[in-house]
């Protein structure tokens, strides 16, 4: 059979695709950076790109990036980047989780409690604790105080079971 090969135009727009998440390496931390990328040579082009300050020489070092980018497995690299990209929206999330709860264990104790248990699998005498002396303080301070500690409380216990589902 004949098989065809990819037109300029596809090329072009393949190289470009992976300039551009070449490019996305330089705004990462070093250690994301050598965690995330096997080669080296791209990981001190990478960091060069860093450094430069003349825009016509960034732009070639951007090119120089996209360039090595090709002749690695670019997949894994893009899936990393993705991954990093979810966290803050994970943090988000699992910080407006944490205060919904709060405010439910603050206003209604026991129930609350007992629901956060069963969703949660968590069995936190600490929180119970927390939420107990919250019900019993009389003083505003007191239980402003208490509220935010109820809050780090279930903040912990929501990460600690992200992270788990994520490993």
């Amino acid at each position: 059979m004949n098989e065809s090969k990819p037109s300029k135009s596809a090329l072009k727009r393949q190289f470009t695709e992976l300039q551009l998440l070449g490019e996305s390496l330089i705004e990462l931390t070093d250690t994301q950076l050598t965690d995330i990328v096997p080669d080296p040579r791209l990981i001190d082009a990478v960091r060069q790109a860093r450094s430069t300050t003349s825009h016509g020489a960034l732009r070639r070092q951007k090119q120089l990036i996209g360039k090595l980018m090709r002749g690695i497995d670019a997949e894994p690299i893009k899936l990393a980047i993705e991954a990093l990209n979810r966290r803050p929206q994970e943090d988000k999330r699992i910080f407006r989780e944490a205060e919904a709860w709060r405010t439910r264990l603050c206003s209604d104790a026991e129930g609350s409690l007992a629901e956060f248990r069963s969703q949660t699998g968590s069995d936190s005498l600490v929180l119970e604790r927390l939420v107990a002396e919250h019900a019993a303080a009389t003083l505003e301070a007191a239980r402003k105080a208490l509220s935010r500690r109820i809050f780090r409380e279930v903040h912990r216990e929501l990460a600690a079971r992200m992270e788990s589902r994520v490993r």
